[in-house]
């Protein structure tokens, strides 16, 4: 049990790495307009997913309390 916390803690820090690296992910969509006959109307949409850095903080601060948690606990 606790080599499974200390991993969640590990995954955590790392996704706080990633957070504070990059200030937003952004993705495609692509959507069907229309469709007459073989023609087919499409578009694409990008949409953006801001990062905060003070989500990415309380994330750093969860992940390092679940690896203490996972390295001192005894079972």
């Amino acid at each position: 049990m606790k080599i499974i916390i200390s991993i969640i803690g590990t995954i955590l820090n790392i996704f706080c790495i990633i957070g504070f690296s990059y200030k937003y992910f952004s993705y495609t969509t692509t959507e069907k307009v229309a469709e007459v006959g073989p023609v087919k109307v499409t578009t694409e949409n990008q949409k953006i997913i801001p990062v905060s850095p003070t989500v990415s903080a309380i994330i750093l601060g969860t992940g390092i309390i679940l690896v203490i948690i996972g390295l001192s606990r005894k079972i």
